[in-house]
């Protein structure tokens, strides 16, 4: 299965700000960091210089990453054609067997976050998810077995729990 390149508009807003927080602000104090560390003489037992440049290449690594991934990625708005419909971006309410309510939000592969309830395009739920509708079932194969939930809401703003 081909992973999806797709972001929201802010997803892609927040990698893009890191990314200039590394280059232009990190990177910078970093730098001078390990310059005024390695001013200090011996090198080799220098914590200072050694974490600094640890440091460094641990931002390189992040900035180069960034800046090849946000080419390639393709940012979705939501179409008011979607709205009663399930596709990227959307949350959605989900009602399980047993009642209880579950809100989850479509998003890329690069912003997905379950603190917040964001779940991946490439998830089972979310390809589960995908073309229905308010009121259809839905069923998701998880490790404990097959799980069903009814759609109860669709939205392309944050939905209240």
């Amino acid at each position: 299965m081909q992973k999806a390149n797709y972001i929201t508009r802010e997803g892609y807003l927040a990698l893009d700000r890191e990314l200039k927080y590394l280059w232009k602000e990190e990177r910078p104090r970093v730098t001078q960091a390990v310059s005024d560390a390695a001013a200090l003489g011996d090198r080799s037992e220098n914590a200072e210089y050694i974490y600094g440049k640890r440091r460094l290449r641990e931002i390189d690594r992040r900035v180069r990453f960034l800046t090849k991934r946000l080419e390639i990625l393709k940012i979705v708005d939501p179409d008011p054609r979607q709205e009663g419909k399930v596709f990227f971006g959307a949350w959605v309410k989900l009602e399980d067997d047993s009642g209880k309510l579950h809100i989850y939000r479509i998003v890329g592969t690069d912003e997905f976050d379950p603190k917040r309830n964001w779940i991946s395009i490439n998830s089972p739920v979310a390809r589960a998810l995908i073309g229905h509708k308010i009121d259809d079932e839905i069923s998701v194969v998880t490790p404990n077995g097959k799980t069903y939930y009814v759609i109860v809401d669709i939205s392309y703003q944050k939905l209240d729990d």
